[in-house]
């Protein structure tokens, strides 16, 4: 396996560990409950985003910029709304 299928995994088993915390806070019974989940979250959340990092800058998590006329055409479309 080479490096960026095993850094693709990486983030994919995070970005799951991140849905689980999120949702742990969210349905929390006590408010003790919930600030371990959310603790757990953020610090998941800041690994994820180690890792998104590393994969861009490798170039195998390439971020495309919007164009701004679709960016204006969204936000008239959803103000109108």
């Amino acid at each position: 396996m080479d490096d960026r299928t095993i850094m693709d995994n990486i983030l994919s088993a995070t970005k799951g560990a991140c849905d689980l915390m999120m949702h742990g806070a969210i349905e929390s019974s006590t408010p003790e409950v919930h600030g371990k989940f959310k603790q757990a979250f953020d610090e998941t959340l800041c690994m994820q985003n180690e890792i998104y990092s590393v994969m861009a800058q490798k170039g195998w998590y390439p971020a495309q910029q919007a164009e701004q006329q679709k960016i204006d055409a969204a936000k008239r479309k959803f103000s109108a709304q």
